[in-house]
């Protein structure tokens, strides 16, 4: 069974972190499970010495999937772990019981400036996961699986999840599907989607149509049940194709931490206070 448009969010820019800009669905509350946010950050053209970034802040209880399309970033943590972030790499990283890490720009880029495009989504994970030991799985562009169709229309970069026959190299938690894809000028596509996992598409470049439906760019589609999803472009889309399995279950969220109780959140912020969070 096809599925068919149930929602379309549109979005609205603010500043996070240090005060860099993202542009973001307007009911980030009621999102879609297991999917807490959904940032686009930029694209921002930065001068030299004028692009910023998020400081050493804390995690706990869910996973933050970084994805880069143009710039650099640089990551460092509380574990002395450190790397960058440049185009068309991944960071897919799993606070679980707690972890404290910086996403800054890269210094070259900082000193030369230019253009800063990317995406961070927040995932959240059931209770019987959310104090597991935090990893990271930092994966270069090169790695990702992409794959082209046949004449050559449509091009899609496998995060995570499988697409056209590509299967994502990452591993995930729960089974997520991450998809970013590419379609020419009349082009179509069929994507399938395990009918137990909620679907959404974003859009961030061009306009496609979904069960007759025009989408445009700056818009996130929440999908109605089904197998596959037909999306249709006349000119031209960029997207992304995003699926996962509902977790039903209790959210208590505040700021960083995300975790099923209003106690695990305060023990999280006093481990914070404490010095024992990460």
């Amino acid at each position: 069974m096809r599925r068919s448009v149930k929602t379309i969010i549109p979005t609205h820019t603010v500043l996070e972190g240090g005060g860099f800009q993202v542009r973001r669905p307007v009911a980030m509350g009621a999102l879609m499970s297991p999917f807490l946010l959904l940032d686009e950050m930029g694209p921002v053209n930065y001068g030299p010495k004028q692009a910023i970034g998020a400081p050493s802040h804390p995690h706990r209880g869910f996973e933050t999937v970084t994805y880069m399309l143009e710039g650099a970033m640089q990551h460092a943590d509380s574990a002395g772990n450190s790397g960058d972030l440049n185009p068309g790499d991944v960071q897919w990283m799993t606070a679980g019981r707690g972890i404290i890490h910086s996403e800054l720009p890269h210094p070259e880029f900082y000193e030369n400036g230019g253009v800063m495009h990317g995406f961070q989504i927040w995932v959240n994970l059931p209770a019987k996961d959310k104090m597991m030991q935090p990893r990271y799985q930092d994966i270069p562009s090169d790695e990702l699986p992409v794959v082209e169709s046949v004449d050559g229309k449509i091009w899609a970069k496998v995060v995570a999840g499988e697409a056209m026959g590509a299967k994502a190299i990452i591993d995930t938690v729960i089974p997520i599907q991450y998809i970013h894809y590419r379609m020419k000028e009349d082009s179509n596509l069929i994507h399938n989607i395990s009918p137990e996992l909620n679907g959404m598409i974003y859009m961030f470049g061009g306009q496609a149509e979904i069960s007759g439906k025009k989408i445009d760019d700056g818009q996130l589609i929440i999908l109605d049940e089904g197998d596959k999803v037909e999306i249709t472009s006349k000119e031209g889309a960029e997207f992304l194709v995003l699926a996962g399995p509902e977790i039903d279950e209790p959210i208590s969220r505040y700021g960083p931490f995300v975790m099923n109780t209003r106690e695990e959140i305060h023990q999280a912020v006093m481990d914070y206070q404490n010095g024992t969070l990460a």
